[in-house]
């Protein structure tokens, strides 16, 4: 079904995920259209953003954000028309970046929204490459990863949105890149088009002995996108005051209980002194939101330039979304998962 006038379609939890999320955790309802009260704007979604970290939402395990209640339409940021306004800042057919979440319609007080003027020319950008992904690159790279010319880069999920752009960054900064993602075709994408010295297959099995290969400097920054054998691997490369900007560990989003085998804490925490590593995570916009000048900045800058390139997966229909989103914790997008909800007009 597509978007319409008349109703209201949202998408909720139905329940939470045990391990990996199933279709059967969501629930497709349909609501009247709400109405705008003083103060008020009516948005309807055209884009909406798909992101791992919306798996932590569906969790009530405790965490730096409140979890989606159970019936609760799940969380997101969209990019949406302003369609009915009672707020003396917005005006019917406005462009907004807002947080209405995985619906048709939202009601928002103005709360969080960021204009994108009149006509943007690629309004879905403000969710990926100008937008939370784009920013978490820049900073987790440029503040926590301090790149030097010459130096090695690992970045892990190398064709995803944060990934791609740590990477282009890393080289504009003139540092030897070296990719890790899922398959060939991903792989040569980051090298062909993304401009990775290497890019390396994680599904290899040999994985390790070609990382290494790849970084016969040893590793000066890994930027922690997935976790689990990537990390592994990586591990034993990692050169005296490496640092890591741990921005999430998708290997480990559907764990139910720790990983058997040997416990490695101790050897973790021996490299980490002994190399004296930095390891550092971080909440894009609670610890840098005041710094988004300078990403809109630069990243626009660049991006007239030609200098980083974009790849977005776009996916038609809001009730396709779960599946999309079952599919991005699998690693099967290719690029930014944007789900076109609505017309664009």
């Amino acid at each position: 079904m597509t978007q319409t006038q008349a109703i209201n379609r949202q998408v909720v939890l139905a329940s939470r995920p045990h391990g990996a999320p199933t279709a059967d955790n969501f629930r497709i309802q349909q609501t009247a259209i709400p109405a705008p009260a003083d103060g008020e704007v009516l948005l309807r979604t055209v884009y909406l953003s798909l992101d791992p970290y919306m798996r932590g939402r569906m969790s009530d395990a405790p965490s730096y954000a409140a979890p989606v209640e159970e019936g609760g339409v799940m969380v997101g940021a969209t990019v949406s028309r302003v369609v009915a306004s009672r707020h003396p800042d917005y005006q019917v057919g406005e462009w907004v970046q807002a947080y209405a979440g995985w619906q048709d319609y939202a009601l928002c007080d103005g709360t969080g929204l960021t204009r994108l003027g009149a006509t943007p020319e690629n309004p879905a950008y403000a969710l990926g490459i100008l937008g939370m992904p784009g920013f978490t690159a820049y900073m987790g790279l440029l503040d926590i990863g301090q790149p030097k010319a010459g130096e090695t880069l690992v970045v892990a999920a190398a064709t995803g949105p944060v990934g791609a752009t740590v990477g282009q960054i890393g080289k504009l900064k003139g540092c030897h890149v070296v990719g890790v993602a899922g398959g060939p075709e991903k792989c040569r994408h980051a090298v062909e088009v993304q401009g990775f010295d290497a890019c390396i297959d994680h599904r290899a099995p040999d994985f390790a002995e070609q990382l290494a290969k790849a970084c016969p400097k040893g590793i000066d920054i890994y930027y922690e996108n997935v976790g689990g054998k990537v990390f592994d691997a990586v591990l034993p490369l990692l050169n005296t005051s490496a640092r890591i900007p741990v921005c999430g560990l998708i290997a480990h989003y559907n764990a139910t209980a720790l990983p058997e085998g040997p416990d490695r804490l101790g050897l973790l925490m021996r490299t980490v002194l002994t190399k004296r590593l930095k390891i550092q995570g971080f909440i894009i916009f609670d610890d840098y939101g005041h710094r988004y000048g300078e990403f809109a900045r630069d990243m626009s800058a660049w991006l007239a330039s030609g200098q980083i390139n974009y790849r977005e997966d776009l996916v038609d229909g809001l009730e396709n979304a779960p599946q999309a989103f079952i599919g991005l914790l699998e690693g099967k997008n290719f690029g930014k998962l944007v789900i076109r909800v609505g017309a664009d007009n």
